[in-house]
């Protein structure tokens, strides 16, 4: 079995995975999930032309040339609130009081601000015409009748949620969100119930298990906790065997070579398959892929750095493409080494950094010590700056790419 670069690990992963079935949910509980198919609009947005401020609805021939020295008396023949619709036509020398949304009345095609009336009930003086031709929103000026409004592959933010309730679509048609299990290993890792041994120092806290339970939110999965494997077969195949209910399986620790790392032979004995277990990179050499139980599988190394690391060149874009998104990559982005940077083994590396905007451009400095332990680094880092297969001097003033973690620009393929 030939060792992968992190690129060829990442497309083969995202080739292996499944879409998710699709569901129509509820459409305040579809926020963050991803369209299955195109939404068309069954009426013009807005449905009829209407006032966009408070004021005096005209016709603006009757309107036009008013001053403060020589203003125009209209007669009011209606009062429109927001929710009624009109009941006459503007004739000469008419106008109707309207509010923000009401529908104008026919023969209206201005809207005379209030601040430029006397407030007038059953006649009004207007002193200016500023307002001649404007302060209407057109019938169909946001979405006409048949038009696409989100396309299918769109993920659904605030904003298009409130576009389909404009559309009147109450349950979108989406991907499911996959439900992704999260497998803890070792004797010497506890959950935080266990207060007493972690500040004792007789064991670890299991970071990795709350920390992957956000990275899965966050990239729109649900995760599911099936707890920590000790280090005996018996104990990783039972926990092993929590998963079926899964659509992916990400498990940390356990797969590497030592002889309490019982993973791989675990996953083989319940007849899974192995199709990579390490990667020419730092941190996170030690990451595998395969099935598990009829279930993708990634395994992710143990220290808490490689874990988040290799989550986000890995696991994040299987859930995004798991999940329906056509751009399941983040993006990378070419910035200026702010400082040397020597390196000695003959991997890709992805260190941890910080970028800032600059005179010059982007520039990147590493958050300090670059040891896979130090989690405290991915809180500093705001990047991972991607260093190449055997390039070991990297000078000041020099462009590599970068990974931005809160990039929101996503793509087909890796950049890395």
């Amino acid at each position: 079995m030939s060792t992968l670069t992190a690129r060829e690990a990442a497309l083969h992963i995202f080739a292996a995975v499944p879409r998710q079935p699709t569901l129509r949910l509820p459409l305040d509980d579809a926020l963050g999930t991803v369209l299955a198919e195109p939404v068309i609009s069954p009426l013009d947005l807005p449905a009829w032309t209407n006032s966009a401020m408070d004021g005096y609805a005209a016709r603006a021939e009757d309107v036009r040339g008013a001053t403060e020295e020589r203003p125009i008396r209209l007669r009011v023949i209606e009062h429109i609130p927001a929710g009624q619709f009109p009941a006459h036509t503007l004739r000469s020398g008419e106008c109707a009081r309207i509010f923000t949304g009401a529908p104008l009345p026919q023969g209206a095609d201005s809207v005379i601000r209030q601040e430029d009336t006397d407030l007038g009930r059953d006649s009004v003086v207007i002193s200016s015409d500023r307002d001649v031709g404007i302060n209407i929103r057109l019938a169909g000026e946001d979405i006409r009748k048949g038009s696409t409004v989100l396309d299918a592959g769109t993920e659904l933010g605030a904003a298009e949620l409130g576009v389909l309730a404009s559309v009147a679509v109450a349950h979108p048609l989406v991907f499911r969100r996959p439900l992704v299990g999260i497998l803890g290993g070792g004797d010497e890792i506890v959950d935080v119930d266990q207060p007493e041994a972690i500040l004792s120092g007789r064991k670890i806290a299991s970071s990795n298990s709350h920390t992957l339970h956000a990275l899965i939110r966050l990239a729109g999965g649900e995760p599911l906790n099936l707890g920590i494997a000790r280090d005996t077969p018996a104990s990783v195949r039972a926990h092993l065997a929590r998963a079926p209910e899964c659509d992916l399986l990400v498990t940390t620790a356990g797969i590497s070579v030592g002889e309490h790392d019982h993973l791989r032979d675990a996953v083989a004995e319940l007849g899974g398959s192995i199709d990579f277990w390490k990667l020419r990179m730092r941190p996170g050499a030690p990451v595998g892929f395969g099935q598990v139980l009829g279930i993708p599988w990634i395994g992710l190394p143990g220290n808490p750095v490689s874990a988040m690391v290799t989550f986000e060149l890995f696991v994040r874009p299987a859930i995004r493409a798991m999940a329906g998104h056509p751009l399941p990559f983040r993006r990378t982005t070419p910035v200026r080494a702010g400082e040397a940077i020597s390196l000695r083994p003959t991997l890709q590396h992805f260190l941890r950094a910080v970028v800032r905007e600059t005179p010059s451009g982007p520039e990147a400095r590493l958050t300090g010590p670059q040891g896979s332990g130090i989690l405290t680094s991915m809180v500093r880092a705001n990047a991972l700056l991607i260093v190449a297969e055997g390039r070991h001097e990297t000078a000041v003033g020099e462009f590599l790419p970068a990974l931005v973690l809160q990039d929101p620009v996503h793509l087909a393929e890796p950049g890395f």
